[in-house]
């Protein structure tokens, strides 16, 4: 069934800055697109477009684009294929994966550019999931992103061209993390399955293994409740993430990862996430998510649900989605680029070697890896004047190659 039977409008808060306005762009692929965007108003400005994650919105870019606008640029957040008050995908688990495909992802960028009339991006810039999108779309069009800029998730390119037996003698990491002690599950997997999604919208909660904190009848509520430990769990303000390269694709060495990555095998993600929950005080503390900004994110996943963010992880892992992206193998991206990740990130590490296949075989004019001090997963958000003059920075060094 469709994300959204009536119209829906623009986004109205009071945590946007007003130089941001929010707006519907219709016949975008088969979708109303929602988008942000500063630096409107004088036409001709180098365009940069900013490319979210999961589960993350349009307006994660939020705390970046005064200042990129400011600086000279017209600056495009969009809500992606899946999220937010995009409309016109499908939220039926049941339904076709194909439109979640990463070449169907690009389609709707470039069918944004299309209909505003943009020809090229000076920048095309990803985070976490949007990190892909965002490279593919600087592999297969080099000609329309003139840059990219890849966040906390590195980009490694095409996969290498393979036949299903290959694919199918590779050892089973889910069996062997379900064989330690205790059990553990990739997140990956989970989110591939039906009751995901109802278990992070709070729809079918367990009798009292989740905390109390999430123990809340409101969808709306168990959600920002949900969110705020998700966040937080996987930010710098959480003292246990210390970062550091794993050894091998093993259960031994995945099993390092926080269960935000490597889940308990009998566990939801709110489950895992629910002991991790910030007190009322660090809450009243966190500046760069307020209870107010969270309430944002907490409206839009109450109204949509995650299965069209999940529906990405599903059709990256199918493998007939995966062969078709294997006739572009050994093809590099050749525009200047920039990775950008939070120091206490783990997930630059969550894929060993992935780091050094980005930097020494995918992107041959890398000019810049940062990782960013006081930052998590959520480095855009966490420290928004830094990377924004990381990125600035680095737009001036790639205009000048």
């Amino acid at each position: 069934m469709p994300a959204e039977a009536a119209t829906i409008d623009p986004l109205k808060t009071p945590t946007l800055d007003p130089v941001i306005r929010s707006r519907l762009v219709p016949g975008v692929n088969g979708l109303d697109l929602h988008v942000l965007d500063a630096g409107f108003e004088t036409p001709g400005r180098p365009c940069l477009l900013l490319l979210h994650g999961f589960p993350e919105l349009a307006y994660s870019w939020r705390k970046l684009m005064p200042a990129l606008a400011a600086a000279g640029y017209h600056v495009i957040a969009p809500d992606q294929r899946g999220y937010g008050r995009t409309t016109g995908w499908n939220a039926d688990y049941d339904g076709d994966l194909a439109p979640f495909r990463i070449l169907n992802l690009v389609r709707d960028v470039l069918g944004l550019l299309h209909v505003l009339g943009i020809p090229n991006v000076a920048c095309v810039m990803g985070h976490d999931f949007g990190t892909f999108v965002a490279g593919w779309c600087a592999l297969l069009r080099p000609d329309v992103f003139e840059a990219v800029v890849v966040m906390s998730a590195p980009f490694t390119g095409a996969p290498a061209i393979t036949d299903g037996e290959e694919r199918k003698s590779e050892p089973d990491i889910h069996a062997a993390l379900a064989a330690l002690e205790p059990p553990r599950k990739h997140y990956w997997r989970y989110y591939a399955t039906r009751e995901a999604a109802t278990d992070m919208r709070g729809s079918a909660m367990g009798s009292g293994s989740i905390s109390a904190g999430l123990m809340d009848p409101d969808p709306n509520s168990f959600v920002h409740a949900f969110l705020r430990a998700y966040y937080h769990y996987k930010s710098a303000d959480w003292p246990g993430n210390e970062p550091q390269p794993l050894a091998s694709w093993s259960a031994v060495e995945l099993a390092k990862l926080p269960t935000y990555y490597v889940m308990n095998r009998d566990r939801t993600m709110p489950e895992d996430c629910a002991p991790f929950m910030p007190d009322a005080a660090a809450i009243a503390k966190c500046k760069w998510l307020t209870e107010a900004e969270l309430a944002v994110y907490a409206a839009e996943f109450s109204r949509t649900g995650f299965q069209g963010g999940l529906n990405w992880y599903r059709a990256n892992f199918t493998d007939r989605y995966r062969a078709e992206l294997e006739v572009f193998a050994g093809r590099t991206i050749d525009r200047p680029a920039c990775f950008i990740s939070g120091r206490h990130d783990w997930g630059h590490y969550q894929v060993p070697g992935a780091i050094e296949r980005m930097r020494e075989q995918t992107f041959t004019r890398m000019l810049g890896c940062h990782f960013v001090d006081g930052a998590g997963h959520w480095v855009q958000q966490e420290q928004a004047v830094e990377v924004t003059r990381l990125l600035l920075a680095f737009l001036a060094s790639a205009s000048a190659c």
